[in-house]
C-alpha cells in the first residue's frame, strides 16, 4: 500500500539506502539535504508497485558521475527537475510518478526531491537493487524497457537529449562522456516507462527497505543491541535474505583514481589482532566489485559488498574509506531476478573485467577471521 515520507525518514533512509548502495551511489549527507531543502514540513506519497495503474507513465530520475567528484561538487538542486522537463518535452508527455533507478545516499533521494518539486509520488521501486556504475546496467534493460531517450542536464542549465534506440550501452558511453565535460557530475530522466514495465522490471520495495534497514540500526544503536543483528534480521524476510559476515578489520591501504567518469580502486583490510592473518582486499568501480581473502572469493558483484563502521554499524561509501577505520565486512545476497543468465551478463563479474564467475555469497567458502 502507498505510505507518506516525511523529513523525519529522511535520516534513515539515507543510511539504509547507502548501505544497500554498497559503496556507491552517492554521499547520503548530500543526498538528505537536497530533499530537505524542498521538503519542509511537507509528505512525499510512495507508491506500492503492485498497486499502481498498468498504464501510468514513470520517469525515473538520477544523478550520474563519479563519487569522488560529487563530494566537491555539490548539485545547484535544479539538474534533475530540468531533466525530468526536458525529457517530458521531447516525449510529448508528462510524467505521472518518479522512480529512482538505482539504491544510494544521493541517488534513492533524487527522485524525492523531483516529486517535491514536481508535484508527483515516487514508486517504491528501482532498476538495480543496489547501485552499479552504468546506466545500461539496469534490470530494466535486462527484462525489456530501453533508457533512450535520456535527458541529461547540467547545474548552468545545460540540457542534452540521448537517443541510441535500444543500445543502452551505447547510451551510457555518450552520457558519461558528456557528464565528465560537465565537470564529472550531471542529472539524468531516463528509462521511461509504463506501470506495467515497473511491476515487470524493477526490484520493488527498495525505498521501503532502506527506511527499515537506516531504522532498524538506529534503534540498536539506541536500545545499545547489535546493529549488524539488526541488519540481518531486518533482511531475513526479503529478497535480500542472505546476510554473512565477511570480515572484520582495519583499513591499512586505500587506492583510488577518479577517471573515466568514475571512481575506480581497491582497498586493503587488515584483521585485528591476529597473527600472521591474511588480508582482505575489496575492488570498487564507483561500488564494491569483489572480496577477496587467502586468494579466495568472499563475495563478487552483484552481491553487495557492503563495509560498515566496526561499531555504530553506519555504511561507509568508497570514496568515505579513510587509513585507519575499523570495519566489518558483509555480504549481502542480491534478490533472484539479478542473478538470472540475463542479468548477470548486463551486471554480473565479466561486465567489469573480471575473470572469477559469479558464485552466489551463501555459497562461498567463506575465511572467518577471529575476533
Amino acid at each position: 500500500m502507498s505510505w507518506q515520507l516525511r523529513a523525519s525518514d529522511l535520516d534513515d533512509l539515507a543510511r539504509g539506502a547507502t548501505l544497500l548502495g554498497t559503496g556507491g551511489g552517492g554521499d547520503p549527507y548530500i543526498g538528505k539535504m537536497l530533499v530537505e531543502r524542498v521538503l519542509g514540513d511537507g509528505h512525499i506519497t510512495i507508491l506500492d508497485p503492485e498497486e499502481i495503474d498498468d498504464d501510468m507513465f514513470v520517469i525515473p530520475t538520477a544523478q550520474m558521475g563519479a563519487p569522488t567528484v560529487m563530494v566537491e561538487k555539490i548539485p545547484a538542486g535544479t539538474e534533475a527537475l530540468l531533466a525530468l522537463r526536458t525529457l517530458e518535452e521531447h516525449l510529448g508527455r508528462t510524467a505521472d510518478a518518479t522512480m529512482p533507478i538505482e539504491c544510494g545516499g544521493i541517488n534513492s533521494m533524487i527522485p524525492l526531491a523531483v516529486a517535491v518539486e514536481a508535484g508527483l509520488p515516487v514508486i517504491d521501486a528501482d532498476g538495480m537493487g543496489r547501485a552499479f556504475p552504468e546506466l545500461s546496467m539496469e534490470t530494466f534493460a535486462v527484462y525489456g524497457v530501453h533508457g533512450s531517450p535520456l535527458a541529461l542536464a547540467g547545474e548552468r542549465g545545460e540540457k542534452v537529449v540521448i537517443d541510441t534506440g535500444d543500445d543502452d550501452r551505447q547510451m551510457e558511453w555518450l552520457a558519461r562522456g558528456i557528464t565528465v565535460r560537465l565537470g564529472g557530475v550531471g542529472h539524468i530522466a531516463e528509462y521511461s516507462m509504463t506501470g506495467a514495465d515497473v511491476k515487470r522490471t524493477a526490484v520493488p520495495r527498495t525505498l521501503s527497505m532502506a527506511l527499515a534497514l537506516g531504522r532498524a540500526i538506529r534503534m540498536a544503536r539506541e536500545e545499545h543491541g547489535s546493529p549488524f543483528e539488526a541488519i540481518a534480521k531486518t533482511l531475513s524476510s526479503t529478497l535480500y535474505c542472505h546476510v554473512r559476515e565477511l570480515f572484520i578489520g582495519k583499513v591499512s591501504d586505500v587506492e583510488r583514481r577518479t577517471t573515466d567518469g568514475f571512481a575506480k580502486g581497491s582497498a586493503v583490510i587488515s584483521p585485528l589482532g591476529v597473527e600472521g592473518g591474511e588480508d582482505l582486499e575489496i575492488v570498487f568501480q564507483n561500488e564494491n566489485l569483489v572480496a577477496r581473502c587467502g586468494g579466495a572469493i568472499l563475495a563478487i558483484v552483484p552481491d553487495l559488498i557492503c563495509v560498515l563502521d566496526a561499531e555504530s554499524g553506519e555504511p561507509i561509501t568508497t570514496e568515505g574509506l579513510r587509513y585507519g577505520q575499523r570495519v566489518r565486512v558483509l555480504g549481502i545476497s542480491t534478490p533472484e531476478m539479478m542473478r538470472t543468465p540475463a542479468a548477470l551478463a548486463a551486471f554480473g563479474p565479466a561486465a567489469f573485467g573480471l575473470e572469477e564467475s559469479f558464485v552466489p555469497v551463501e555459497q562461498q567458502g567463506l575465511l572467518r577471521v577471529p575476533r
